[in-house]
């Protein structure tokens, strides 16, 4: 859907995504540059999200030759 064209029809789409499921893609000159989901897509993307964040961090503690935060705090210049 054209950004223009949600403009005009914002009700109509939100009902759509809210009710039917939907996922409108809006596009600007022909690429899409947004999307309007479901509240139930927002929450699926957000755990997918959280179990990626989990498995980096559990990745990095197990790696070695780690910087204490001291020495990270000292090169930003902070306290």
């Amino acid at each position: 859907m054209k950004v223009v064209d949600i403009r005009n029809n914002l009700a109509d789409a939100l009902n759509r995504v809210a009710y039917a499921g939907e996922r409108i893609i809006l596009e600007r000159r022909g690429k899409g540059v947004a999307a309007l989901v479901s509240m139930e897509d927002l929450a699926l993307l957000e755990r997918i999200e959280d179990e990626q964040d989990i498995k980096a961090a559990r990745k990095a503690l197990k790696e070695k030759g780690g910087v204490p935060l001291a020495d990270i705090k000292k090169r930003l210049g902070m306290k």
